[in-house]
């Protein structure tokens, strides 16, 4: 059996308005060719019968989820599809009207689209159970807020996960803590968060250390203090810690005042022979500020340091007590301290002019002071070599102190002057350096300011010692 021809072509398509292949095909039968064999779609391509009217194969774009290599199927009359051209839209997308820009190159977006996405919602719970769980004021509550929070984000999809499991950690914390505390078991791990505050706040050196300052210098706000070996160059040695009163905190004028009496007053206890602290020493003092009040401390630190507050001290301790002087030296210090402590009382007043029942009084308690200093340096039992010298200076005690009384009971301000000059005169440190030497402490007098002789101010004679 043989296939008849294909028709005569009728020579190239004429140029029109609408060309051939833009028109549907023409109504009636299509010819049928006779097939030897049925067709089958899915025989190889040499054993399919060809179709004489189908038009030339062309290059069809490849669906990008069919196997490599598929070609779509399209129906029969189809014109042949461009490369470039839009896909073929699907039966639930029919086509729009033709664009009267001739076909688009590429498919435009099925629904609005921004570059910046917009975040879910904070959920509040979440920053509620936070706040709580942070200050802790109602334990618990933030355990209860967290998981309604975590219910709800998981429910809206909104952001704060993390901040209600912190709110739920804190707030069980302190729920624990309050537990404990109703219990009394808290009771010690409070005290140890206070002392370890407190200690980062004032962590001041102890009695007999030597330390240096962060900036060099005693003057201002301290956080801490480096404690070093005596014996190299220091901005500071401890010589005293005064305990204060509990209570609320009474202002900084009062710890100042405070702390001035009483470091003023301690410095011989540890430092006893006042002749071997170099001129350029003076007292200064660690006082407690209104912060580490706060946390329990009330701690006063009495320092000696250098006059120039951006200057050292040399190295070696100014410590000379009963951990490391004798006995003798200890005897012949505590009887000089009476006398010392008396003249340190002098009244404010300059001139006796001004105040003669002060200065009165004030002789009083020297001459008293003598009497007490003569009677300690003649009951202690002295070595052979400082016997007569101590002697001798226990006789000079004894003539002043009746010119120290003559002085309490003066009518005038003359009278005064005349007995307070000698008895000024028999009580010249001078007087005890070869007392001093035969013991072996120190034997240069301190230098004072005002005149030692006397003059015409009691007050004057303040700094004595003997």
């Amino acid at each position: 059996m043989s296939i008849p021809p294909p028709p005569e072509p009728q020579g190239p398509p004429t140029q029109g308005p609408e060309s051939p292949q833009d028109q549907p095909p023409a109504p009636g039968p299509s010819p049928t060719p006779q097939a030897a064999t049925p067709y089958n779609p899915y025989a190889p391509p040499e054993s399919k019968p060809q179709d004489p009217y189908a038009p030339p194969p062309y290059a069809q774009p490849q669906d990008p989820y069919a196997p490599y290599g598929a070609q779509p199927q399209l129906p029969y009359g189809t014109p042949p599809q461009s490369p470039y051209a839009p896909y073929p839209q699907g039966p639930l997308a029919p086509p729009g009207p033709p664009s009267p820009y001739g076909p688009q190159p590429y498919q435009t977006w099925g629904q609005g689209y921004t570059p910046y996405n917009n975040p879910a919602p904070l959920n509040g719970m979440s920053v509620a159970a936070l706040v709580l769980g942070i200050l802790c004021c109602i334990p618990g509550v933030g355990v209860v807020l967290g998981l309604i929070a975590l219910n709800q984000i998981k429910k809206r999809g909104e952001r704060g996960r993390s901040m209600a499991a912190a709110g739920m950690v804190l707030s069980a914390f302190g729920l624990m803590v309050w537990v404990l505390g109703a219990t009394g078991a808290a009771t010690g791990l409070w005290d140890d968060m206070k002392d370890s505050a407190r200690n980062n706040t004032s962590a001041s050196p102890a009695k007999g250390e030597c330390f240096d300052a962060p900036n060099g210098s005693l003057e201002g706000r301290a956080y801490d203090f480096d404690v070093v070996p005596c014996a190299v160059e220091h901005d500071g040695e401890v010589f005293a810690v005064v305990q204060m009163d509990g209570g609320g905190y009474p202002g900084d004028k009062e710890v100042t005042a405070t702390a001035d009496d009483k470091c003023y007053a301690l410095q011989d206890a540890y430092a006893m022979d006042g002749w071997a602290v170099p001129d350029d020493v003076d007292i200064y003092y660690v006082t407690p500020t209104s912060q580490s009040w706060s946390l329990g401390d009330r701690e006063i630190t009495c320092v000696f340091g250098n006059t120039d507050e951006d200057a050292s001290l040399p190295g070696g301790s100014l410590r000379n007590d009963a951990t490391t002087l004798d006995q003798d030296q200890v005897a012949y210090l505590k009887a000089a301290h009476v006398l010392n402590t008396a003249l340190d009382s002098a009244p404010d007043a300059q001139y006796v002019e001004d105040d003669l029942p002060g200065h009165r009084a004030w002789a009083g308690r020297v001459s008293t002071a003598l009497t007490r200093q003569a009677d300690l340096l003649e009951g202690h039992e002295w070595p052979a070599a400082s016997k007569q010298p101590v002697a001798a200076l226990v006789k000079d005690l004894r003539a002043a102190q009746k010119e120290w009384a003559k002085a309490a009971t003066a009518s005038d301000a003359d009278e005064f002057y005349a007995h307070y000059d000698k008895g000024a005169d028999l009580i010249d440190p001078k007087k005890s350096v070869t007392a001093r030497k035969a013991l072996g402490l120190a034997t240069t007098p301190p230098s004072y300011d005002g005149n030692d002789s006397g003059g015409d101010g009691g007050g004057d004679a303040g700094g004595m010692e003997v």
